[in-house]
């Protein structure tokens, strides 16, 4: 933390995170300026912020608009966008229909890069949100009491490398396998969903792999489980989570660990499966 600017801007997507994000700032006594989705982020996060201003999807604009006036330097980003949303609700403003009208494909990572970009020009740095929350990141090794199988274990392999090229053409990052046959692949729909047409397939004892992209900018998408992956998993009675260690934020980790216990399903943080 620089001590020559308390201020922190948080871009806040859905979900928890930005929640956690917030109440990690407090603690460091930071002053949080949010820039909120509306129809995304929790309106939670009104209470634990210094100012809060809430816009559409695409308008960039008064997004930095919002962080220059208030005169932040250093954002992070937290929280999912619905995807979907992107093809039904975007409202960009000028600048924002000026960056989409550069882009030659709609991947995160590209859309993303672009955002950071034009801050960066507006003298606004995007830094990354898990500096901010160590705590989160998987460590390595098993969690749960239970470890993963030897057949289990070739599943992780074989998925571990489909998920790396899936995150390689930016097209997601969670696989679903069985007995080394690919099932599922994340898409627009994301993690949840892949997970629920994955375990259609298998019946039961799928293994899930859910990893960062080869080039993965930590700055934002950064990879997330949480206590609702393994709800999810546990309708399809699947058998294994598979992670990367160092490159994951993990959230509810007791309840998670609690959970999987309870259906006798393993949860797995690893590194440098590819390089087996």
């Amino acid at each position: 933390m620089d001590p020559d600017n308390q201020k922190l801007g948080l871009i806040a997507g859905g979900g928890k995170f930005p929640l956690l994000v917030a109440d990690a700032a407090r603690n460091q006594g930071l002053e949080l300026v949010a820039v909120a989705h509306k129809e995304e982020t929790d309106p939670l996060l009104s209470d634990k912020v210094d100012r809060i201003v809430w816009i559409k999807l695409g308008q960039l604009g008064r997004l930095i608009n919002a962080f220059k006036t208030n005169g932040v330097q250093k954002v992070l980003m937290a929280g999912t966008i619905t995807k979907r949303k992107m093809f039904e609700n975007v409202m960009p403003d000028l600048k924002g229909a000026a960056i989409m009208s550069r882009l030659a494909v709609f991947h995160d990572d590209d859309i993303l890069r672009a955002v950071a970009g034009e801050l960066a020009r507006e003298g606004v740095e995007v830094v990354s949100s898990i500096a901010y929350l160590p705590e989160l990141i998987a460590p390595e090794g098993c969690l749960t009491k239970r470890k993963p199988r030897k057949k289990e274990t070739e599943d992780i392999r074989f998925g571990w490398r489909v998920a790396k090229e899936l995150g390689r053409l930016d097209i997601g990052q969670c696989v679903v396998v069985r007995k080394k046959t690919v099932l599922a692949l994340e898409a627009i729909d994301g993690t949840d969903a892949t997970i629920l047409r994955g375990g259609k397939l298998a019946g039961e004892k799928a293994v899930v792999v859910k990893v960062s992209k080869p080039r993965q900018d930590l700055r934002f998408d950064i990879p997330c489980v949480g206590l609702e992956t393994i709800r999810v998993m546990s309708r399809i009675k699947g058998s294994v989570l598979a992670v990367e260690a160092g490159r994951t934020l993990i959230f509810d980790r007791p309840d998670i660990i609690a959970e999987a216990d309870r259906h006798k399903m393993c949860v797995v943080c690893l590194s440098g499966v590819e390089k087996e």
